[in-house]
């Protein structure tokens, strides 16, 4: 069967030769969906319309070198992420060193090859690919800790701020920017699990009785049965975060009663700034503690609830917390 034009990848193809477009669409026509530009500026015109997952670029064209036109390509917001695949008879490798320094991932050389133009192209689809399938886990990630919102007490910009502090303090603790990046955005999901909490429990204006509690302390379990067991990277970071953000140091928390490194780092990590983030802010039930306060209680509860490394390094990155604090500020 054919498969949908639709759902075919979209390349764009730029060359200020025919017979070259000709040759490049014999090869990529049967899989592709495929547009054309003979100029710098109609490529830069259809990238930014059309948003193609790819582009095939000539170097040497008349006006606006294919150089120039990727240039531009990276300078926009809008075609930044977009490939672009060099082909071009220069073969120098200074030829190669100036495409890759514009900004193209890759370099196919004249005349083409139709086997190494299918697997150039295919590898770099494969990429495109595996990037729109992190963007999708995310925005997945975002839509669930925002449905955990509207069950709870707690407001969006708790979340921002919560996950902002925990990426602050992966950085601090030395782990790398890609780390801190899943951090980011797995934390929102740490209290996804009370969307399985009946709304008399979880919106109850009292206090909660010993059984209300039980109920309440199953929510680590749910949302890390939410989330299950995606092979994703993220998710799963997401799903320890979940189980294990309400542990303590000294295994007096819920639900496993896990102590000091068996718990998870990240769940520890945002142990510290869920806790700061809610401490300080104000609730329908509770005014908002002072940052001295806050401090104080992290200390007081350091070995204790909280990882006492962990603390020492939030309280040394405490300035970058509170420019967060104040750029994600709750009115009264």
């Amino acid at each position: 069967m054919t498969e949908p034009e639709a759902s075919q990848p979209i390349l764009l193809l730029v060359d200020d030769e025919p017979v070259n477009l000709q040759i490049l669409r014999q090869i990529l026509q049967h899989d592709h969906r495929l547009l054309y530009a003979k100029d710098g500026p109609r490529a830069l015109e259809i990238a930014l319309t059309e948003q193609p997952q790819l582009i095939l670029l000539d170097v040497m064209m008349p006006g606006m070198s294919g150089l120039d036109v990727c240039r531009r390509l990276k300078a926009n917001r809008a075609t930044e992420t977009i490939p672009v695949i060099f082909v071009t008879a220069l073969a120098d490798e200074q030829d190669e060193m100036k495409g890759f320094e514009a900004g193209a991932v890759d370099y196919i050389t004249k005349p083409v090859s139709p086997p190494i133009v299918r697997a150039r192209v295919k590898t770099h689809l494969s990429l495109v690919r595996a990037q729109e399938l992190r963007a999708t886990r995310l925005q997945i990630v975002q839509r669930l800790g925002r449905a955990a919102e509207y069950k709870d007490n707690e407001t969006g910009l708790h979340v921002m701020r919560m996950s902002h502090y925990s990426a602050i303090l992966a950085r601090a603790a030395g782990f790398s920017e890609a780390y801190a990046d899943d951090i980011l955005h797995a934390s929102p999901m740490h209290d996804v699990g009370k969307m399985g909490i009946p709304d008399a429990i979880l919106q109850k204006p009292g206090p909660l009785d010993e059984l209300e509690w039980n109920v309440m302390r199953t929510h680590p379990a749910v949302g890390a049965a939410i989330l299950g067991d995606d092979s994703s990277g993220l998710m799963q970071m997401a799903r320890r975060i979940a189980m294990g953000h309400h542990e303590k140091w000294n295994g007096t928390g819920y639900p496993q009663g896990l102590v000091g490194d068996d718990i998870p780092v990240e769940a520890r990590i945002v142990a510290i700034t869920d806790v700061f983030d809610a401490l300080t802010s104000i609730r329908p039930y509770k005014k908002a503690w002072s940052v001295d306060q806050a401090v104080g209680l992290l200390q007081q509860e350091s070995g204790k609830h909280f990882d006492p490394v962990l603390v020492a390094q939030f309280i040394g990155v405490l300035p970058a917390i509170l420019e967060i604090r104040n750029m994600f500020i709750e009115g009264p």
